[in-house]
């Protein structure tokens, strides 16, 4: 599950997903890495910019659904992608879409890392001390997540059950770089030497 639904406020009212790496909506990068991954199906939710999106992903194999209130926050998004998603799906990634260096085998090392979660519900990876993104859930916290509070859900879930959840140690910053701000873009140029831009008009 891919959320897009935000304004992008703090980049000018501009869609993050939108931003090209290389000539590639991040959108569409993170779609490559997921179907090379072997994941499926995919689900994007979009709010804000839903129009703009859509037209950049129309050519994807990729369900399309809204959040008609995208300002309620991020766990109004997760509950209507879980709701998108099949019943009989085992577990559920769940990405922000503007994460520019998240590949696949960055996806299939944080699958490993849920294959030997024992019984823990939910796979975070972690970065020098800092939960990163993507993360996996199982299909039961996926029932659970749907059956109760949607304020419940995501970090808040994460936070008020911490035996619940397996970290994923590592030294792979990738799950920790997300664009933000205008200084996110320059931090990223920076440390990279790439470019994120926007496309052409």
């Amino acid at each position: 599950m891919l959320l897009a639904a935000g304004a992008g406020s703090r980049l000018g009212g501009r869609p993050k997903s939108l931003l090209e790496l290389d000539g590639t909506p991040l959108i569409r990068r993170i779609f490559i890495a997921l179907s090379e991954a072997g994941i499926a199906p995919i689900v994007v939710v979009l709010g804000h910019h839903a129009d703009a999106i859509e037209k950049a992903v129309q050519d994807l194999p990729i369900a399309r659904v809204r959040n008609p209130s995208p300002d309620d926050g991020p766990a109004s998004s997760l509950r209507i992608g879980l709701h998108a998603l099949t019943k009989h799906t085992d577990a559920v990634i769940v990405l922000l879409a503007d994460q520019p260096l998240i590949t696949a085998t960055d996806i299939a090392d944080l699958i490993e890392a849920f294959k030997s979660r024992g019984g823990r519900q939910m796979v975070v990876p972690r970065v020098a001390g800092e939960p990163g993104n993507p993360i996996i859930v199982d299909a039961a916290l996926r029932d659970e997540w749907l059956s109760g509070n949607v304020s419940a859900t995501g970090q808040r879930w994460r936070n008020a059950n911490p035996t619940r959840v397996h970290w994923f140690d590592t030294r792979n910053d990738h799950y920790r770089v997300d664009i933000d701000t205008p200084e996110d873009l320059a931090q990223f140029a920076a440390r990279t030497g790439r470019t994120l831009g926007w496309p052409a008009v």
